[in-house]
């Protein structure tokens, strides 16, 4: 590849990941007594160091973070969290936990390195609706959910497919800040999903690998973002979600699956990058709304606060930052793993040290760093 700029990857856990059978604390009796019937043996998981262990379903994962390039964030949040999907949604996507945001967190960066909007695929979504974290006035914005005929519609196809993004996108956010103003504010920012029809066909066409993806929604994703990443168009975001994470019911099944499709996913991305040499500039960050209650509630958990975020690439400095939350019942909060780590450090750290960008007007506060980012691509 031509382009050494730094490139992002966020991957969305939407719904709720529970951090407590993902980053697992096997050797606390705290975790098996809040969990009797979910919780998992030592001989099931994958261990990672004397005292936390992955989910038997990411070994993949741990691979990874044997590598030496994954960082885990442990009880990431904020001060006065929420159970709501939409709103902790928000607040992670416009980094405003204190009022309703109107610029999206990534879209403020985009702003930045491509200040003139020349570039209409500088961010990417991979699948259906638009994250808020990538809309702000006049950040032009792409966003694909078929690849393979992303530029072969007809007119009538391309407005129903823009009609049917921006439906999606009013019905999310006209709860928050009313219809009207939503639509008003999508016009502000000039959106035009299928602007980079042109220049992202040619993707496919270029794109020839030996790793194989899984057949899931999100390994299809995986793959377009590796497709358009490898085609070298000059992308710096590419943003994609996978649901199913709000596991009230039927937790051990479900959770087990989800974490199948994400770790098989996020390995067979990684191994096509390395295939073609392509690793050195991309960072990968992986995070959910919130966590789960500590205590289950019978066969699954609920709304919870703190939770963990991976940070994956050869730049990351591998292992564990920031506390693993208390699970004694006094430690808790609401019954909820207190929070050490702002979310805004994630961001504070993304911003300034992938980016080399200044964090404070885009955040609108001074934010410590993790640290978890070696150097940035060059």
């Amino acid at each position: 590849m031509k382009n050494k700029d730094p490139i992002l990857v966020m991957l969305q856990l939407t719904g709720g990941n529970d951090y407590l059978n993902t980053v697992i604390p096997y050797q606390d009796p705290n975790y098996y007594d809040n969990r009797p019937t979910l919780n998992f043996g030592e001989n099931n998981i994958h261990k990672l160091n004397a005292d936390f262990a992955f989910n038997p379903s990411m070994l993949p994962m741990k691979k990874i973070f044997d590598r030496g390039n994954m960082a885990i964030l442990n009880g990431v949040g904020w001060e006065s969290p929420t159970r709501s999907h939409f709103r902790a949604m928000d607040i992670w996507h416009t980094a405003e936990p204190d009022k309703v945001g109107h610029e999206g967190w990534i879209a403020k960066i985009i702003r930045e390195i491509d200040p003139n909007g020349e570039n209409p695929i500088a961010a990417v979504n991979v699948g259906y609706g638009l994250p808020r974290a990538l809309v702000a006035p006049n950040v032009s914005v792409a966003s694909v959910a078929d690849l393979d005929n992303y530029g072969m519609l007809t007119s009538i196809d391309k407005q129903k497919q823009r009609e049917h993004l921006l439906n999606r996108f009013a019905s999310m956010y006209a709860p928050a800040i009313g219809s009207g103003p939503v639509m008003d504010y999508l016009g502000q920012t000039g959106l035009d999903a299928l602007k980079g029809a042109d220049t992202l066909k040619i993707a496919p066409e270029t794109y020839s690998s030996s790793v194989e993806y899984g057949s899931d929604s999100l390994g299809t994703k995986m793959k377009d973002i590796a497709r358009i990443l490898l085609a070298d168009l000059g992308t710096r975001v590419f943003y994609v979600e996978h649901g199913g994470f709000d596991t009230h019911a039927a937790q051990a099944p479900n959770h087990a699956k989800l974490w199948n499709e994400v770790s098989k996913s996020v390995a067979d991305f990684w191994d096509d990058l390395y295939e073609h040499s392509a690793v050195d500039n991309v960072l990968m960050v992986i995070f959910s709304e919130f966590g789960r209650r500590v205590k289950e509630n019978g066969s699954g958990t609920d709304h919870g606060a703190a939770g963990a975020v991976f940070a994956i690439g050869p730049q990351v400095k591998g292992g564990f930052y920031g506390d693993y939350p208390k699970i004694r019942a006094e430690e808790l909060v609401n019954g909820d793993l207190a929070y050490n780590v702002d979310f805004r450090s994630l961001y504070s750290t993304v911003i300034e040290d992938w980016f080399s960008l200044d964090s404070i007007p885009l955040l609108n506060g001074n934010f410590s760093k993790s640290n978890f980012i070696s150097k940035v691509a060059v």
